[in-house]
C-alpha cells in the first residue's frame, strides 16, 4: 500500500490516511446574534464534501475562543453551547464518512476585527461588526491595522481559560482532535516572536518568556482534552525576516518543550507575523521545515504548503519528511482528491455507496 494511505495511529485514534484539510477560513457565519459564529449550511456542504471525498482528517477552520478573538466578525467560534450543537451536525457527518473531525482552536490578537477578504480584508470598526483588538504589545500589524491594546497579565490568563472552555466545548461538539493555532501572525505566535512582543514581564523578553503563553494553553487544553485524544499545535516555522523574529531554530527547540506538554503532533507552517517579507513560494516549499522538525525533535509533523500532486505527497511521506500532508487549495479545487490519488498511487480509500459508480 501507499504510503499515503496507511493508517495514521495517535493515542487511541487511528486516522484512516494521511490526506489531511488544513484549517481554511471561510468567513460565512453571522456576525451577529444568537447565531453568531455558528456553522450554517454553507459549512456543512463544505466539510462534508471533502468527507465523502476520501479525506482521512478535516481541521475545521480557525474557530474562536472569544467574540474579540475572532479574524473577522464572520468567524466560526466555540464559545457558546448554539455553537456546540450546531458543530455536532458536521462532525456526525464527518464521522459517517469515515473522517476524522478535527478543530483548530484561535485567538487573532492584532490581526482581529477584519472584514472579509472578498470585501479587501480591511480592518473594521464598531459601525461594521468590529472592536478594539489585543494583543502583547501595543504595536500594529501594519499602517492599515489599529493599535492594538496590550494585555494585562490578567486578561492573559483569561484567554487561557478561554481555550480549556473551548476544548471543553469542542469535545462535547464530537470533534476527535484539537488544534491550537500558534502559526499566521495571530495572538500566540504574536507572543512567541521578538517582533511583536516587546513586553518586559513574564510573558516578554526571553525565549522562555515568549513561549510561555504557549506552554500555558496547551497545558490548560491538555488538562480538560481527554488523554485518549490526541492534541495537536500549529506554527509558523520561521517569519521569512531576515534579522530577527521567530526562526526555524527556534521552532525546534519550541517542538521539544510542546512534545513534553502534551503535543502529539506539530502542524508546521510559516510567516503571517510580518508585513512585506519576501517568501520563496514554490511547491512543497514549507516541506523542509517539518522534515527539520520531525529529524530534530522526534515529534510527529504533517506538512503542508503548496501539496498537489498525488506523487509528490507520496515522496513526502515516503521519504520521511512529515507523518501526513495538508492540502488547503488543492482541496478547494478538488473535494475528492484522497480518491483520485488512490487511483493513480494502488491506494485504497472509502468511498460512499452512493458512488459506488466512481470506482
Amino acid at each position: 500500500m501507499s504510503a499515503l494511505f496507511e493508517p495514521y495511529r495517535l493515542r487511541e485514534l487511528t486516522i484512516p490516511n494521511r490526506v489531511w484539510m488544513p484549517p481554511m477560513c471561510q468567513y460565512s457565519a453571522a456576525p451577529e446574534g444568537p447565531l453568531a459564529g455558528a456553522p450554517n449550511d454553507w459549512h456543512f456542504a463544505h466539510y462534508a464534501a471533502r468527507a465523502t471525498g476520501g479525506t482521512g482528517l478535516i481541521i475545521v477552520e480557525a474557530t474562536a475562543v472569544s467574540p474579540e478573538g475572532r479574524i473577522s466578525p464572520y468567524d466560526l467560534g466555540l464559545w457558546n453551547d448554539t455553537q456546540v450543537e450546531a458543530f455536532r451536525r458536521i462532525t456526525g457527518f464527518l464521522k459517517g464518512q469515515g473522517t476524522v473531525p478535527a478543530v483548530q482552536l484561535a485567538h487573532a490578537g492584532r490581526k482581529a476585527s477584519t472584514d472579509q477578504p472578498w470585501r479587501g480584508g480591511a480592518p473594521v470598526g464598531a459601525d461594521a461588526h468590529g472592536w478594539q483588538p489585543v494583543a502583547p504589545s501595543s504595536l500594529a500589524f501594519d499602517e492599515r491595522h489599529p493599535v492594538p491594546d496590550e494585555l494585562t497579565v490578567d486578561q492573559i490568563q483569561d484567554v487561557i481559560e478561554r481555550f480549556a472552555e473551548a476544548a471543553r466545548r469542542a469535545l462535547a461538539a464530537g470533534f476527535e482532535v484539537v488544534e491550537i493555532h500558534g502559526a499566521h501572525g495571530y495572538l500566540i505566535n504574536e507572543f512567541l516572536s521578538p517582533h511583536s512582543n516587546r513586553r518586559t514581564d513574564s510573558y516578554g523578553g526571553s525565549w522562555e518568556n515568549r513561549i510561555r503563553l504557549a506552554l500555558e494553553v496547551v497545558d490548560a487544553v491538555r488538562e480538560v482534552w481527554p488523554a485518549d485524544k490526541p492534541l495537536f499545535f500549529r506554527v509558523s516555522a520561521t517569519e521569512w525576516l531576515e534579522d530577527g523574529g521567530w526562526t526555524a531554530d527556534d521552532t525546534v527547540r519550541l517542538a521539544a518543550e510542546l512534545k513534553a506538554h502534551g503535543v502529539d503532533l506539530l502542524d508546521v507552517s510559516s510567516g503571517g507575523n510580518a508585513p512585506g517579507v519576501r517568501i520563496p513560494v514554490g511547491p512543497g516549499y514549507q516541506v523542509p521545515f517539518a522534515a527539520r522538525v520531525r529529524n530534530e525533535s522526534a515529534l510527529p509533523v504533517a506538512a503542508v504548503g503548496l501539496i498537489t500532486e498525488a506523487e509528490q505527497a507520496e515522496k513526502i511521506l515516503a521519504n520521511g519528511e512529515a507523518d501526513a500532508v495538508l492540502l488547503g487549495r488543492e482541496l478547494l479545487r478538488s473535494p475528492s482528491w484522497a480518491r483520485q490519488a488512490a487511483r493513480e498511487l494502488g491506494g485504497e480509500v472509502r468511498v460512499p455507496e452512493q458512488y459506488h459508480r466512481s470506482v
